[in-house]
């Protein structure tokens, strides 16, 4: 079985609607994870935002200005009557029940359904859309087998178990649609995934089948070897191990979550980068299979703060380290890059929330530099250690680049540089330069 989702852009009018429905087309069992019509869930985050300032009529706007133009998706959506008086329906009752909310003590909880509503009503119109064009297909609720555990992290077995019981119930189909991102917690509440979440649903039902392959269709042809939007001449990659994939995403690529890949690199299925406005593109294929020895992409990841931490006793003293770390582990908050010598530590967050209460305690042993408005730039490969010339290509492309940091060494698949965020598009570009359109691929 196959696993195909789509997201907000894909679904994001009638004639997108329209090619994805020539896409799903085969003999293959496959389950369509769908998210929301592009906007949606901007415009409901929008709403629950209003909702919570108490200003009634500002929410009660724009929940009026939304319905109206679903009105008009559907109309151009929907060509038989009996079709366009089937989505009308549903369109009212949504936004019926999401009109409800501007009457009662507003909390995270109704905040949590009105976010459901993009994805309910975006796979209720493709199921009438191919309802309408002679296409069999089921409505699977995922409301009925996604759920959280107690720490809020999917629970496989339960998504497992009861996404198979909803398919043994219609044993003669092949084709099954269901929403992206929305599930219930723990205590049956309506709740959503946060991290990658159409993704990550497509990763987990296609764990939770064990499926062939996991496709994520979207409106660009792969992952690509460097940030189209500031360098030209990129290109996609044709493939990614999943350490390799999980490297790019945690570092900047936009087109996949680092959360996203996780249940399908467990279960070892395949996963496709695709694009949904070049179908016959070959995208991106991640797998556990490693091309070896090659420089892949690079990528950069903004909004980083660098934190040096200087003390005359950190030389030969046992615990150092530990004491710095557990500040960082009092306040949750990740370390990105670390980098030591006999008297400082340098660390990189890219959360600021809780930094003055950081700052406080370092200093309480320490002497504290800070350097915000940081991007770090993650080379991504397989490095191998018997492999030379790597580090000189990359350090010799950078040559009029000044780095603040250097991480490498910690993971075969990165090679992380830090530099200020002005920086950033000639460091990309500077590597593009040198790594890819040289002839030292």
């Amino acid at each position: 079985m196959l696993v195909l989702k789509f997201g907000g852009t894909s679904v994001g009018s009638p004639e997108r609607m329209n090619s994805v429905a020539k896409i799903i087309k085969s003999d293959k069992p496959r389950i369509v994870v769908l998210s929301a019509v592009s906007g949606t869930t901007n415009s409901l985050v929008e709403i629950s935002s209003y909702l919570y300032k108490g200003n009634i009529e500002g929410a009660v706007k724009l929940i009026d200005s939304l319905h109206s133009k679903y009105k008009d998706f559907v109309k151009n959506l929907l060509k038989s009557e009996a079709g366009f008086k089937k989505g009308n329906e549903l369109i009212d009752e949504h936004f019926e029940y999401i009109r409800s909310f501007t009457k009662d003590l507003f909390t995270i909880h109704e905040e949590k359904a009105i976010l459901a509503q993009g994805e309910l009503i975006s796979t209720a119109l493709f199921h009438y859309y191919l309802e309408e064009n002679g296409e069999k297909s089921v409505l699977l609720p995922a409301l009925n087998f996604m759920r959280t555990d107690a720490e809020g992290e999917p629970d496989l077995k339960y998504i497992s178990e009861n996404l198979k019981k909803e398919i043994t119930n219609y044993k003669s189909e092949k084709l099954f649609i269901t929403q992206g991102y929305i599930c219930r917690n723990a205590f049956g509440e309506v709740d959503n995934l946060k991290r990658g979440g159409s993704d990550y649903s497509a990763s987990l039902i296609g764990a939770a089948i064990e499926a062939d392959e996991i496709q994520i269709w979207t409106d660009i042809d792969g992952m690509h070897n460097n940030d189209p939007r500031i360098v030209k001449k990129t290109f996609p990659i044709e493939e990614l191990s999943f350490d390799e994939a999980a490297e790019l995403a945690y570092f900047g690529a936009k087109i996949l979550h680092p959360s996203s890949v996780l249940p399908a690199r467990l279960k070892n299925i395949p996963v496709r980068l695709l694009n949904t406005m070049q179908p016959e593109a070959k995208g991106t294929l991640i797998s556990q299979k490693s091309s070896g020895g090659s420089i892949k992409a690079v990528a950069a990841k903004d909004g980083i703060t660098a934190i040096k931490i200087r003390s005359g006793r950190m030389l030969m003293a046992y615990g150092f380290l530990r004491s710095v770390f557990e500040i960082f582990e009092r306040y949750k908050t990740p370390i990105d890059m670390i980098t030591t010598s006999e008297v400082a530590v340098s660390v990189t967050i890219d959360d600021a929330k809780h930094l003055d209460e950081i700052l406080s305690e370092l200093k309480d042993f320490a002497t504290v530099e800070v350097d915000k408005a940081q991007t770090i730039i993650c080379v991504v490969g397989d490095f191998l250690a018997d492999k030379k010339g790597y580090a000189v290509k990359i350090f010799d492309s950078l040559k009029n680049i000044p780095i603040r940091m250097i991480s490498y060494g910690g993971s075969p698949n990165n090679v992380s540089v830090l530099v200020e965020t002005k920086q950033k598009n000639d460091a990309l570009n500077a590597l593009n330069d040198g790594l890819f359109n040289s002839g030292n691929k």
